[in-house]
């Protein structure tokens, strides 16, 4: 559950949504999609460990080179870990949408730096590598109540970028297969697993059978681990952009947080 917000309601409105600033004559190249993302920095050893694992960097784009890991072959390791290779090293906030109606990119980056410089950077809860049904992930491994809500406050605020959702792209989250909960969420928000069905999450795998599950989690332990202390530090926002429909997400922006705003917000 989100701490301090009464989630009761399927129905939910935003409190207090993010003003959209005034329209910029500078336009970058318009992308399909653009997602609100947490992620390390890219030099962070995790940043880059997951990037290798995944097979791709996030923020520049490039192949990887795999770590070697002798539980998999080569070529079962790229199957997988296919499905979170296309989107980078993340966990969302707020997944990817088109944007909505009289708006563009660079009046949402402009919403996410006012963001930033009102909103102080927090230490996350110590990461470990769990389980989410067949997939693999780093996952909290103590209280998320801070991380949740953060993540409900960015899906409420950053509200009006986001155009609704086509029949299409709804039929595609296959909502018959949703609880009644989630296909409110689904329809109002555009995801379904907001707010007191969010679980922050860092995807390192897509399913993963049985057969190989209890090797996967040693090999992902081994891994990770030792990079997992201290805890992360969120203080930064990454925005990422899909430039075609179905192409891999790339790094857009990284946005400081209040108390890292020394540092320069990187631009793709």
């Amino acid at each position: 559950m989100t701490a301090g917000r009464d989630h009761s309601s399927m129905i939910r409105h935003p409190a207090k949504p993010v003003v959209i600033p005034a329209h910029s004559s500078k336009r970058p190249p318009c992308p399909v999609r653009y997602a609100i993302f947490y992620t390390p920095p890219v030099t962070h050893a995790i940043t880059r460990l997951a990037a290798a694992w995944l097979g791709r960097d996030a923020f520049g784009g490039e192949p990887q080179s795999r770590p070697v890991i002798s539980a998999f072959s080569a070529a079962r390791l790229s199957e997988l870990t296919e499905a979170p290779r296309r989107y980078g090293f993340h966990a969302t906030l707020k997944a990817p949408f088109h944007l909505a109606a009289g708006v563009d990119g660079s009046r949402l980056v402009s919403a996410l730096q006012s963001f930033g410089r009102a909103r102080p950077a927090f230490a996350m809860p110590k990461l470990k590598v769990g389980r989410l049904g067949p997939f693999f992930a780093l996952v909290p491994a103590g209280d998320a109540a801070a991380l949740n809500q953060f993540a409900a406050d960015i899906v409420e605020g950053f509200e009006a970028f986001r155009a609704p959702l086509t029949a299409a792209d709804y039929a595609r989250r296959k909502p018959e297969q949703l609880s009644a909960l989630h296909r409110a969420y689904l329809q109002q928000w555009g995801y379904p697993y907001v707010f007191d069905a969010f679980q922050f999450h860092m995807t390192l795998t897509g399913p993963v059978p049985d057969a190989d599950a209890d090797r996967m989690e040693e090999a992902l332990t081994a891994l990770f681990k030792p990079l997992l202390s201290p805890p992360l530090i969120c203080d930064h926002l990454t925005l990422f952009c899909e430039r075609q429909t179905g192409g891999p997400f790339m790094v857009h922006t990284s946005i400081p947080l209040k108390s890292s705003l020394s540092a320069k917000a990187a631009t793709s």
